[in-house]
């Protein structure tokens, strides 16, 4: 794809990504149209990500800083030197944009509706304690990160607190992806689900501006590549 319909695409809004992005690989594969934008559509021809594959898009994001907290641990329990200033900056992350944002949406607005239609409520029960269970485990993470001086007892319960977050949040977040998102669609009308996707827009501007999304997956990848763990090919097995 030529570097100027990246530029153009970069400001769709990140809902229409999925569409826009399957336009422009198929304008791009017809001589002279691939210098078109789709940007500049009719609303009626973007079709809009909807709110369950918005929060699963967001849900990759947490993904990587799961990754950044693997490595993490692991390095603890080598001994091996790291920037402990990367954990912090990672655990910042997840609780500015994933606690304070991502699970506030789910909580304000999806987990009310599942108990209003009285579906899946022990799983939206299970799921609100484990966002509470995590946020004191961000909580300890920060306070923790914020020095380099470790005792060997902030030492262990450093990488108890990274071994019990991702053991948490791995099965968390794959119950929503799997079950929760998927029949959030069948209980509410489709004006409310149209609505909600204007409102996690609205919400997501209001809080981090107008690519908020991508400057947070910026931000990951940053800390992703002072731990040496950013280049993908790296997790590739070796099989003969």
């Amino acid at each position: 794809m030529e570097a100027t319909e990246l530029s153009q695409q970069a400001g769709c809004n990140r809902r229409s990504f999925l569409h826009v992005s399957f336009k422009a690989v198929m304008l791009a594969s017809v001589p002279g149209l691939g210098m078109l934008s789709s940007c500049g559509k009719d609303k009626d021809e973007e079709k809009e990500v909807s709110p369950p594959e918005d929060l699963m898009q967001e849900h990759g994001l947490l993904n990587r800083i799961l990754l950044i907290y693997d490595h993490c641990q692991l390095q603890l329990i080598q001994n091996a030197s790291f920037p402990l200033e990367s954990l912090n900056d990672a655990a910042m992350i997840l609780r500015t944009f994933v606690e304070d944002y991502h699970e506030k949406q789910e909580e304000d607005y999806l987990f009310p509706r599942f108990r209003k239609a009285n579906t899946l409520t022990d799983l939206v029960d299970t799921l609100l304690k484990q966002h509470n269970a995590g946020r004191r485990i961000t909580e300890e993470l920060i306070q923790l990160s914020k020095t380099n001086n470790l005792t060997d007892a902030d030492h262990k319960k450093m990488v108890d607190l990274l071994a019990a977050f991702n053991r948490m949040y791995r099965p968390h977040e794959s119950r929503e992806d799997t079950v929760l998102f998927p029949a959030f669609r069948k209980i509410v009308s489709q004006h409310e689900y149209d609505s909600l996707g204007e409102a996690f827009e609205k919400n997501e501007q209001k809080k981090f501006g107008k690519d908020g999304f991508e400057t947070m997956v910026g931000k990951v990848a940053d800390i992703e590549k002072k731990l040496g763990i950013y280049e993908l090919a790296q997790f590739t097995p070796d099989i003969v």
